[in-house]
């Protein structure tokens, strides 16, 4: 990222303290499950955009014979190269300047990472650029629309509108800029910009600390499964995944 930098993990050990020492298996496993829903079985030249210190990796290490790890944050890709050496390649760079050239990947993925980003259409079209025609890319976009977020505006514990296209900056969260998308925001976007979208997956929903206590991880990840596609027409959860291809030339 950049154009003041929203999310600067340089220095921050993202790994230990965000995922190693939190509860987020649920979390976890529900990218996971998306994930390999959605990528390809088999590719030449692929992309993790925004993949850090590559937490995602086992996903597309196999799939792909050659992987990138894309980041602005140089510690966690200094963390990548530890964990995975060989088997991958690190880039470092801003968000709205990819370091790759034209039509370089035949598949990428962008997860958790919109949620960091101002301008969502400038960072569409740099996917799109790079991305070979035909190619695949698996988006994850931070949804403003969900039940949480409308019982907060609805009790005026929160001034942003879930129905409103506008984009949301949650401030709160970080001073610098927490952004999600209303759902057809994002579509809009990713139309215009000219991709194709092949399917759409409601991703994390029962991201809930209460729900982790009444249910338990193992239990959750099991009714997760199900409820990707089934909830994906409404756009229910705070992750909607999105499968995209650049059409043929």
């Amino acid at each position: 990222m950049s154009e003041k930098v929203v999310s600067d993990y340089n220095g921050y050990d993202y790994k230990k303290e965000f995922w190693d020492n939190a509860d987020r298996e649920y979390e976890d496993q529900a990218d996971r499950m998306a994930i390999r829903k959605l990528l390809p079985k088999r590719m030449e030249k692929f992309a993790d955009i925004g993949g850090g210190y590559g937490r995602l990796a086992n996903e597309y290490l196999k799939r792909a014979r050659k992987v990138i790890i894309f980041d602005y944050s140089k510690t966690e890709l200094e963390q990548a190269k530890e964990i995975y050496g060989d088997r991958i390649e690190t880039r470092a760079g801003d968000i709205y300047k990819l370091p790759f050239k034209d039509e370089e990947l035949d598949g990428l993925m962008m997860i958790r990472v919109t949620h960091h980003l101002k301008h969502l259409d400038k960072a569409f079209k740099e996917l799109y650029r790079v991305l070979k025609p035909g190619g695949v890319a698996v988006i994850e976009v931070a949804n403003k629309r969900t039940l949480p977020k409308m019982a907060r505006f609805i009790t005026g514990r929160s001034k942003v509108n879930p129905w409103s296209k506008e984009v949301a900056n949650y401030k709160e969260i970080s001073k610098d800029g927490f952004y999600n998308y209303h759902p057809k925001y994002a579509e809009e976007i990713i139309n215009s910009t000219g991709f194709n979208t092949e399917k759409v997956l409601s991703v994390s929903n029962f991201r809930s600390k209460g729900l982790k206590k009444l249910f338990g991880t193992k239990n959750l990840v099991k009714m997760e499964d199900g409820a990707q596609k089934f909830l994906a027409p409404i756009r229910f959860a705070p992750s909607i995944y999105y499968k995209l291809r650049k059409p043929e030339e």
